[in-house]
């Protein structure tokens, strides 16, 4: 029970970190437990309620006082970096349910109140639903608008983007439907042209300018504000949702920069997404809500589950997808309480959110997804082939994005580089800005990139990708055929080489800078790219050899046999499969794109390879590779412990170790439990009958105990250093005139969860897993023997994978 960071010296510093609205400041200062009968009580609440305690004469009274009949701030919290009982929270929410039930019955006010109680879950569901959706279009609205004003702005209102501000011209052609008198590029506002070298200097020069000062804006308001704001947030959220406290990571200073930020960043241009951001976003409004009910705002394991609404709100703003990552998220990684209520209710907050996006229509194409696409040729059985090589492709640029990039992270943090986190994104913005403007298709954002290589080209298509000879020749049922490629098509096809090999290392290291960063879009770029290089040069094989073998029972001349935007969907699932190692959720997610059933076998194909090839290269996808890196102690669920080690073999002490610290059950002072609590940085004791029995009675937080003696001696200043301390039910006669002794048996867990020193690892892992323990006592014929931490466990699980055990720095 480690925990060295944890040594506040008043309660008011217990109760100051007690809200996710501010971070934690962890001062290495030593504890205080000198009390003065003049020092102010805890809070307006307790001084207006104890006021006839002060100069009470309770000293001479030899009766046991109990100061914990009525509930004291801050007992039954967590500290900051820490892990919660998830059977203590789930016990104390069934408790007060259980309370609530039994006085509905006394009265009409009680019913009410459970009436209240019971859809108070439901109507955070909608609060939540309408404002993870309503954020959610506002993002993807500012962003699109500030993406194009690095290339110019709307002389009709300033406040239309590119495709809007030509919408209603009337100057502007099918062909040339991007060109309006409206849209004014740079150069033509500066120097009044938009030709000529000068003129694309200009215009190189501000694009440059608009992205440097988006990521600086981007960085600047993350470090001085709202530290947490940064990065993509899927790590953290994991490790939240397994029971781990981190303050601040989503109160309302991280919701509205990272909302801020995520605009600015996806706008420089940055090679980076926004999905895996809004993943934050939705569980910060998730947290903030809960904060208005009182069974979520006061239980933790509650406040995960409406984390994990918000989640599933918004993960990609439709109601299946996002239940299936957040089930995906919540359900297979963090096995721990996931009741199946929970399911249901983040259905419902999807179908808000949903609702709250399509009303929005951000993208501008009334659906709920932006890269929607109807396929209409059938894919044939020997595609498969390309498709599994495509899986291959995704699994090793998964395998070899996450080793780069967190070799790179790591650099970042062992280095002087972590320091400068502003110069690091101002250089790659600088980087990825100069090289992406004289690239059509590196110059793009991202998400549209995308939506062109999905594309199936038509005839009224202008892009360089559909320029194809022939292309008004059409076959039977209106379809187009296969066509030899033009021009257009070379060219493009040289360009996306050169885009492709730019993603593949410029991602490497945007990933993990001080801004809001998404892995999603970028990953899915990637895997597009070569799935479209790949379809296209298909489709001409199959055009120019229709004849052979492989061909010929089924791509006839004149057909339309191979469809490149296929390619490109399969490709992006690929790779995105091969970083994250997603695959069920990753082909829903795919085949809501495609809005049929056909073409699920190919995704299936292509994720599946791409798992495979990426898991044997390395076990880890990249968010559980940077929960590693970072050191949070998140138990993996899937993978299975098979060492033959015992529990003694991890228990502290260990042989030659001191032996265990413990409190007695009726034979401690304050002055002596004082001492324990400031010569050790524990955040429990066991409490044992006496230190020769060594019998067990239970076990009690550091953070109660502080808690509850600071509170003890702020009401009554009977209680003194020689005050006798009893976790007992009843105290024996005491003789007269001795100080009152105090009673804690109200924060003493009386069931904590025990084994016997000969119990397989394998099974106390498990334990740990599936009931989401902090920590577990080690007995001997009821004899206490040690203690095995959450993080005793973590380190055990890295020594006998050959890592590092130092790597794990939380409890």
């Amino acid at each position: 029970m480690d925990n060295r960071g944890f040594q506040q010296g008043s309660l008011n510093s217990f109760r100051s970190s007690s809200s996710d609205e501010d971070l934690m400041d962890i001062p290495g200062t030593a504890m205080d437990f000198s009390m003065r009968d003049d020092v102010p009580p805890l809070d307006g609440e307790i001084e207006g309620k104890d006021k006839s305690y002060n100069g009470g004469g309770i000293g001479s009274s030899n009766r046991m006082m109990d100061f914990l009949e009525e509930p004291i701030p801050g007992v039954g919290t967590y500290d900051d970096f820490n892990t919660i009982d998830w059977v203590r929270e789930k016990s104390r929410d069934r408790d007060r349910h259980r309370e609530i039930t039994n006085k509905s019955k006394e009265s009409t006010w009680a019913l009410i109140h459970s009436v209240s109680d019971a859809f108070s879950g439901w109507l955070l569901m909608l609060l939540i639903g309408l404002l993870s959706g309503s954020l959610a279009g506002l993002i993807d609205i500012s962003a699109h608008w500030m993406t194009d004003l690095k290339e110019g702005i709307c002389t009709e209102g300033f406040w239309f983007n590119h495709e809007h501000c030509c919408w209603n011209s009337e100057h502007v052609t099918f062909e040339d439907r991007d060109k309006c008198p409206e849209w004014n590029s740079w150069s033509q506002l500066i120097i009044s042209t938009d030709e000529g070298a000068f003129a694309y200097i200009v215009n190189y020069f501000m694009y440059v300018l608009w992205a440097l000062l988006f990521a600086f804006l981007a960085v600047s308001l993350v470090k001085v504000f709202a530290p947490y704001a940064c990065g993509s947030g899927i790590p953290e959220i994991k490790t939240i949702l397994s029971g781990f406290i981190i303050r601040g990571y989503l109160g309302k200073w991280t919701l509205i920069i990272k909302t801020i930020t995520l605009v600015l960043a996806v706008s420089s241009g940055l090679s980076l997404g926004k999905e895996g951001p809004l993943v934050h976003v939705a569980c910060c409004c998730g947290n903030i809500l809960c904060h208005c009910f009182n069974k979520y705002r006061k239980n933790e394991a509650k406040r995960r589950e409406v984390t994990t609404h918000g989640l599933n709100s918004l993960s990609f703003g439709e109601s299946l997808s996002g239940t299936t990552l957040g089930m995906r998220i919540w359900g297979l990684y963090v096995s721990y309480y996931f009741p199946l209520k929970t399911l249901w209710r983040s259905f419902f907050a999807a179908l808000v959110a949903a609702f709250t996006l399509r009303s929005i229509n951000p993208f501008g194409n009334s659906r709920l997804v932006l890269f929607y696409v109807e396929f209409h040729t059938p894919w044939h059985l020997f595609e498969l082939v390309p498709f599994i090589l495509l899986g291959i492709f995704g699994g090793l640029w998964g395998a070899l994005f996450i080793r780069t990039n967190i070799a790179w992270c790591r650099k970042r943090k062992t280095t002087q580089l972590g320091k400068y986190p502003v110069i690091e994104v101002l250089v790659v913005t600088a980087i990825t800005a100069i090289l992406a403007f004289p690239n059509e298709y590196t110059r793009m954002s991202t998400s549209e990139l995308i939506s062109e290589l999905f594309n199936d080209c038509g005839l009224l298509d202008s892009s360089k990708l559909c320029d194809y000879e022939n292309r008004f020749n059409t076959s039977k049922g209106g379809e187009l055929p296969d066509r030899p490629a033009g021009v257009g098509v070379y060219s493009a096809m040289w360009q996306l080489a050169l885009t492709l090999i730019l993603k593949i290392v410029i991602t490497i290291f945007t990933f993990g800078m001080k801004i809001p960063s998404g892995l999603f879009i970028p990953s899915m770029a990637v895997g597009a790219i070569a799935g479209r290089l790949l379809g296209v040069g298909m489709e001409q094989l199959a055009y120019y050899h229709h004849d052979w073998a492989i061909f010929n029972s089924w791509c006839s001349q004149g057909a339309d046999c191979i469809t490149p935007g296929l390619y490109a969907m399969v490709g992006a699932a690929a790779c995105l499969g091969g970083v994250t190692r997603m695959t069920v959720s990753l082909v829903v997610i795919m085949f809501e794109l495609t809005g049929g059933l056909e073409y699920i076998v190919p995704l299936m194909a292509a994720a599946m390879t791409s798992k495979w090839v990426a898991d044997a290269l390395g076990r880890e996808g990249i968010y559980d590779a940077h929960i590693r890196l970072n050191g949070y102690p998140f138990l993996e669920a899937k993978e299975e412990f098979a060492h033959k080690t015992l529990a003694m073999d991890v228990m502290k002490p260990r042989r030659n170790d001191p032996l265990l610290t413990v409190l007695t059950q009726d034979s401690m002072t304050v002055e002596d439990v004082e001492t324990v609590i400031s010569e050790t940085t524990y955040s429990g004791f066991p409490v044992v009958v006496s230190r020769e029995s060594q019998r067990l009675v239970g076990f009690v937080l550091r953070r109660d105990l502080i808690i509850s003696i600071e509170n003890a001696r702020k009401k009554q200043d009977g209680v003194v250093s020689t005050s006798i301390i009893y976790f007992t039910e009843h105290s024996p006669p005491m003789p007269p005139y001795t100080p009152p002794t105090l009673k804690l048996r109200n924060i003493l867990d009386l069931s904590p969860f025990t084994v016997t020193d000969l119990t397989p690892m394998e099974i106390v892992v498990d334990i740990f897993r599936k009931l989401g323990l902090r920590q577990c006592l080690v007995t001997h014929n009821g004899r206490l023997l040690g203690i095995i931490t959450k993080k005793d466990v973590l380190k055990h699980i890295a020594q006998m994978a050959n890592q590092d055990p130092d790597s794990i720095l939380f409890n």
